[in-house]
């Protein structure tokens, strides 16, 4: 029972952070005159995770994010049959957290202002495949390492770790969303991009595999990176 609730937490964790965060982008749209726009996205998806992390949190941990997952499976915080249960609970999550807002933006009659239910895209980075994998890379490392970084001391466990994840976030975001609209999370992309797909618009879907490897990538990096960065010198565990 107690992996099926951890399963159910990331589901309705991913689901909440498209909501939430997609849904913003949908509302105020993403338009580089309009700077207003970026900020409110980047802090609706951050604030997000904040809430998430205060709520299902000391459940699940709050991973709701395929990149966060295989980090810890990496680390070996995570064991390989939650890797399986977390990634489809996110994928599942995030279809859900889409079609959500697809129902609610066709019900209402209301103008999705990113015209992809908030997908990510490569326009910003003039189309080129290399920009984007390269952009997602390093914005999905800083994300991580953060996240390893802060969640590796227990003293943080219940006080800063979710502000500090939010924030950083919020960070990425606003360099990223100019430039391919900020996954870090594949989930996040694979989730609108299936529904916009089945809505009639195929161009996220086919895009949507440079916002599976960019993070994953960057995400193996940053557990590697900080494996090397914290691991005691050989000299001190001699003493």
């Amino acid at each position: 029972m107690g992996s099926i609730k951890k399963y159910v937490a990331e589901f309705i964790g991913t689901m909440v952070l498209v909501i939430v965060g997609c849904g913003t982008a949908m509302t105020v749209g993403c338009d580089a005159a309009i700077g207003s726009g970026y900020i409110l996205t980047a802090f609706a998806f951050g604030l997000a995770i904040v809430a998430l992390a205060y709520s299902v949190g000391n459940v699940s941990g709050c991973h709701i994010n395929p990149a966060v997952s295989v980090a810890f499976w990496v680390n070996g915080d995570l064991g390989t049959k939650d890797l399986c249960g977390y990634l489809c609970s996110q994928v599942l999550g995030a279809i859900a957290g889409a079609g959500i807002l697809k129902g609610v933006f066709a019900l209402g009659d209301i103008k999705d202002m990113t015209g992809a239910i908030g997908s990510n895209g490569l326009a910003g980075v003039g189309g080129n495949i290399a920009a984007g994998l390269i952009v997602e890379c390093i914005l999905t490392f800083i994300f991580i390492l953060a996240i390893l970084g802060v969640t590796s001391k227990k003293a943080n466990h219940g006080n800063v770790v979710g502000l500090v994840i939010g924030l950083t976030l919020v960070l990425v975001h606003i360099l990223g969303i100019g430039l391919t609209g900020t996954s870090v999370n594949p989930a996040r992309s694979f989730g609108p991009a299936l529904i916009t797909a089945i809505a009639g618009n195929s161009t996220p879907i086919t895009d949507v595999w440079v916002f599976i490897v960019g993070p994953l990538a960057g995400a193996l990096l940053a557990a590697v990176a900080y494996r090397f960065l914290a691991g005691e010198p050989e000299e001190e565990k001699k003493d």
